[in-house]
């Protein structure tokens, strides 16, 4: 049998290309910030969606109450490999901004790009396996802040918890016709090195740097939350797993939230569940019974959602 003598000339250019792409892939580094409080149901899924990704480090601030449960009984490999390092900030309230700051000012010199996406948060890149490929994109440059849409997906109307993956149990995106799907949200990831970068929302950080959306196109800003102004949601963006099932929305009502504590939150919290997700009574039902305060009189909010 002849050998083609181009074909083996392409394929080696080809080969040499590759190996000067992971050579240059080598070069960047990707960490990603977090803080979780009683995560360890979907840690592991959230860890390994990321490591496939090509990060090289995440970086957990353990929230959990000082006697409630430890990543380490569901991380503990990670840990040790040390792809994973806890950080202690058990018993602390409200601490959603301080570590994100504190994660910046410690990590920031030692590598390109910070991601700050939360335990319910998954990067979707449509046409990338290596999120450093993403990354190193001509267009993006220029950027020293990259927003991504947050798409959100519905409750799938399940009550209960049941033990598979979060992709398996709530694979739909909320629908057009709810209100929810039109509040685009963002999240950012962040060059590091940066001097005198402040994180005072978890959607938008300083507004001086320079920042793009998927497109590489710059985004304006609107109200107190960022929206870009061509959002890509087929291609770059954040699947985000926000209601999961009723009991576990209940769940994360009754642990707290990491910015704010209020009746007044709580109550935004389950109109911003049912903006995601159908209404019923039953769910409604369970959510009362599990809340301090008298629902029906807010049901005209959400009932018609």
């Amino acid at each position: 049998m002849k050998v083609n003598p181009k074909s083996n000339f392409k394929k080696s250019k080809m080969m040499n290309k590759e190996i000067n792409i992971d050579k240059n892939l080598e070069k960047i580094k990707v960490c990603v910030c977090t803080l979780g409080k009683q995560e360890n149901k979907y840690a592991r899924e959230f860890v390994e969606h990321y490591k496939k990704y090509g990060v090289d480090k995440m970086y957990i601030y353990d929230n959990n109450d000082i006697n409630g449960e430890r990543f380490e009984e569901v991380l503990n490999d990670y840990i040790k490999s040390g792809f994973i390092e806890i950080l202690d900030w058990r018993g602390k309230y409200l601490a959603m901004y301080t570590i994100m700051n504190d994660c910046y000012r410690k990590n920031s010199e030692f590598y390109d790009w910070l991601i700050f996406y939360e335990f319910d948060e998954f990067i979707h890149l449509s046409n990338y396996t290596n999120i450093k490929l993403f990354l190193n994109q001509t267009k993006y440059q220029k950027c020293q802040i990259l927003y991504l849409n947050l798409v959100c997906h519905t409750d799938n109307n399940l009550l209960h918890y049941e033990d598979k993956p979060l992709f398996e149990q709530f694979p739909y995106n909320v629908p057009n016709h709810k209100k929810g799907s039109k509040k685009l949200e963002i999240k950012f990831i962040i060059q590091g090195g940066i001097k005198n970068v402040t994180i005072d929302n978890v959607h938008r950080c300083n507004t001086k740097l320079k920042n793009c959306n998927g497109y590489g196109y710059g985004h304006r800003f609107k109200y107190n939350v960022i929206y870009t102004t061509e959002p890509d949601t087929k291609n770059y963006y954040i699947d985000h797993f926000y209601c999961k099932s009723t009991e576990e929305f209940i769940g994360k009502l009754n642990k707290g939230d990491a910015l704010r504590m209020s009746k007044e939150y709580t109550l935004e919290r389950i109109i911003k569940y049912f903006e995601q997700s159908d209404y019923s009574d039953e769910k409604f039902n369970m959510i009362q019974k599990n809340v301090n305060f008298d629902l029906s009189k807010y049901k005209h909010l959400y009932s018609h959602l």
